[in-house]
């Protein structure tokens, strides 16, 4: 048994001079895999590269909800916070890379919809794209993960349309009721490390059966330490933080966890 880390970004360019030392800390905290997932093309072909080379990574390849509607908002000139050396590729260049390359990913993520940086004029093209993501993992038979800022109740009225099953929610954000009613529809919710000091998310990881939960990072987001760097190695926090919570011991936190890992990925003991 092991400890997963099912929402990371290890191709971030923070992460650039030592790879090889955050990998080695998560191997030593008990991780026996890492979800990366990829934002656009260029950042999930870094992400397979990153797999290719590291055993301990799964690829999960992705459109973040933002990204499929870039060219639009920066042609309104809003403002978004990402420094990109390309102009971005249209969402129909994006959607064609994954399903060109569907075959090679453990997961398709991170994809979504959000509706803090996407303005209402562009939320009916962000959720055609979304559907067209929802569709392709099911006819690859992929976990879905999911980013859904300001727009969690939308997001799961489409996966219910659409019949999505094997769905991970990354860092569930929206209210207490609404977490309970995607844990019903059968999908997966992931706490991140900042659980010690987000007390939305130790309410979530009472309020949810057990079987519903998985654990990330998001890093280098989401710390359990505000301004340091995460990384996956503080999967490890969250988890001692989690088995203090449901009054488990480690092997039997780890077998839960290990199991839900296991039916949402589709993947054997």
């Amino acid at each position: 048994m092991g400890l997963f880390d099912v929402h990371a970004h290890l191709t971030d360019k923070r992460f650039a001079e030592d790879e090889a030392l955050v990998l080695d800390r998560a191997s030593a905290a008990g991780l026996t895999t890492i979800v990366s997932n990829g934002l656009n093309p260029r950042d999930n072909a870094a992400v397979l590269a990153l797999a290719a080379r590291a055993p301990l990574v799964k690829p999960a390849l992705g459109l973040y909800p933002v990204d499929a509607v870039l060219p639009e908002m920066l042609a309104m000139g809003l403002p978004y916070p990402r420094d990109e050396a390309a102009p971005p590729p249209s969402a129909e260049e994006a959607v064609g890379w994954l399903e060109d390359h569907v075959g090679q990913a453990f997961a398709i993520g991170e994809v979504g919809l959000d509706r803090h940086w996407v303005p209402e004029p562009l939320w009916a093209a962000q959720e055609a794209v979304f559907r067209r993501l929802v569709r392709l993992a099911m006819q690859a038979d992929k976990a879905l993960i999911l980013h859904s800022r300001k727009a969690e109740a939308r997001t799961l009225e489409i996966l219910v349309e659409e019949g999505a099953r094997r769905v991970v929610w990354h860092c569930f954000s929206g209210k207490l009721k609404l977490g309970q009613a995607i844990a019903a529809q059968g999908h997966w919710l992931s706490l991140p490390a900042n659980i010690s000091r987000a007390g939305s998310f130790s309410r979530l990881a009472m309020a949810v059966p057990q079987d519903r939960l998985l654990l990330e990072t998001d890093c280098p987001y989401l710390g359990p330490r505000p301004g340091e760097r995460n990384e996956p190695a503080n999967v490890a926090e969250t988890a001692a933080h989690l088995q203090a919570a449901w009054g488990l011991d480690a092997p039997s936190l780890q077998d839960r966890l290990e199991r839900n890992f296991q039916a949402v990925f589709g993947v054997s003991p």
